[in-house]
């Protein structure tokens, strides 16, 4: 599977977003990229409220992501906010093209100063879908710091799981974000595509997420195929997702995991 990443620092309108992935996206079916992955918060950067820009999943950003996709017949993953029926909205990835489906993000980043829940509502499942053939689970940002929903989706089939971030910059955040995509590719011996904001041309206040771009692709070993800069950049990687069968045969750790009950008579 061709899949193009494309790194990138989002700004504060929606409009303006929208042509960026227009045109990364021609871009990458010109280079013949079947999956077309971008950031979280793709549609607007976090440094508007999220309240401002949400829409509905079938509202005009999304629609007009879904035209993009329809015309250069490629399947988009992209970060959005979508509205709710209370005054909170949901951080959503948005799969649309050869494949339509969303998943609003479950662990919700509030932790080092910073507290996403204020106006964010936390998903409530675990997500994959199947392109070409092949089970691909979903995750966002700060999802990576927990090991059970890379395990659990590699429990559902997936093969590849997307992990698109807005990963805030700060002390050691670099050596984490590179520690972590790798280990949740050796929990779930699962390739990972993560797909990071680019450093931001006007810096913020340092706790409201932007990006530090750093864009991996690790392999089910935990081996780091490709890794980006911090500036705005384009990629392209073909993954052979049915290597990972052979991968799990050698190494078996889903099946070899231990279940614990501590519960006592």
């Amino acid at each position: 599977m061709r899949i193009a990443l494309f790194q990138v620092a989002a700004t504060t309108d929606p409009a303006a977003n929208l042509e960026i992935v227009r045109t990364r996206a021609a871009q990458a079916a010109s280079l013949g990229a079947e999956l077309v992955v971008f950031p979280e918060a793709t549609m607007c950067s976090f440094a508007r409220p999220r309240t401002d820009a949400a829409e509905p999943f079938d509202g005009p950003w999304a629609s007009g992501v879904r035209e993009i996709a329809a015309e250069l017949g490629v399947t988009i993953v992209v970060g959005m906010f979508t509205t709710t029926d209370g005054p909170r909205v949901r951080n959503t990835l948005l799969v649309t093209g050869g494949v339509e489906a969303r998943y609003d993000k479950v662990h919700l980043f509030d932790a080092l100063g910073y507290a996403e829940s204020r106006q964010i509502e936390a998903g409530t499942r675990a997500v994959t879908i199947e392109l070409g053939g092949h089970p691909i689970g979903l995750a966002t940002c700060y999802d990576v710091r927990f090991p059970a929903l890379f395990t659990h989706l590699a429990g559902l089939g997936a093969e590849l799981i997307l992990l698109p971030a807005s990963w805030a910059p700060g002390e050691a955040k670099l050596h984490q974000w590179r520690t972590l995509v790798t280990a949740r590719a050796m929990d779930s011996t699962c390739f990972v595509v993560a797909v990071d904001q680019s450093v931001p041309p006007i810096a913020t206040d340092g706790r409201t997420p932007t990006g530090i771009g750093h864009s991996l692709v690790v392999d089910p070993t935990g081996a780091v195929l490709l890794e980006l800069g911090d500036a705005d950049e384009v990629a392209l990687v073909d993954l052979d997702l049915a290597s990972v069968a052979g991968v799990r045969e050698r190494l078996p750790v889903l099946q070899h995991a231990v279940r614990f009950d501590d519960a006592r008579p």
